[in-house]
């Protein structure tokens, strides 16, 4: 499968990887992610405190606005979550990387490639950039980021864990 070239991320998998150390599988994966706006500024109201902030200052994080906020504006979503869907629209993603349910609903429906937290820390295991996720999983969940139990389990089981 070729690697993809466009990939949009919503803002919570960004602090989700970079709380346990691991936001640099993304360049690793992919070479660059694109984010909205509205992700760039979610980022940097949370400040230091919150993991993920520093994604703002890697090089292969690039803040593209939405030029049509007509179609942010269509979607139930926080501003986030809707110019992340927007943005992949506008760019044809070939991948979308997002967490929250409503999210994922609203870009399964647009039939948009996507995958989220759980799905990169997989994936960084096939390509041999992780040797284990059980350790990875445990980390997101000491960090208070909330997975659900039956997706974690599938992961798990999908991963040979």
């Amino acid at each position: 499968m070729p690697v993809p070239q466009r990939v949009v991320s919503n803002t919570t998998p960004l602090i989700a990887l970079a709380s346990i150390q691991q936001l640099d599988l993304l360049p690793s994966l992919f070479g660059r992610i694109m984010v909205p706006s509205a992700v760039a500024e979610e980022l940097a109201a949370a400040g230091t405190e919150v993991p993920g902030a520093a994604a703002l200052q890697a090089t292969w994080i690039q803040v593209v606005p939405v030029n049509d906020m007509r179609i942010a504006e269509a979607f139930p979503l926080d501003k986030g979550e809707a110019e992340t869907l927007a943005l992949a629209i506008e760019q044809n993603a070939e991948l979308v990387i997002a967490d929250e349910r409503l999210a994922r609903r609203q870009a399964r429906r647009l039939g948009l490639p996507l995958t989220g937290t759980l799905g990169i820390l997989l994936l960084a295991k096939e390509q041999g950039l992780i040797t284990l996720l059980r350790p990875q999983v445990e980390s997101l969940l000491s960090a208070g980021i909330w997975l659900d139990p039956e997706l974690v389990r599938a992961v798990l089981t999908q991963g040979r864990e």
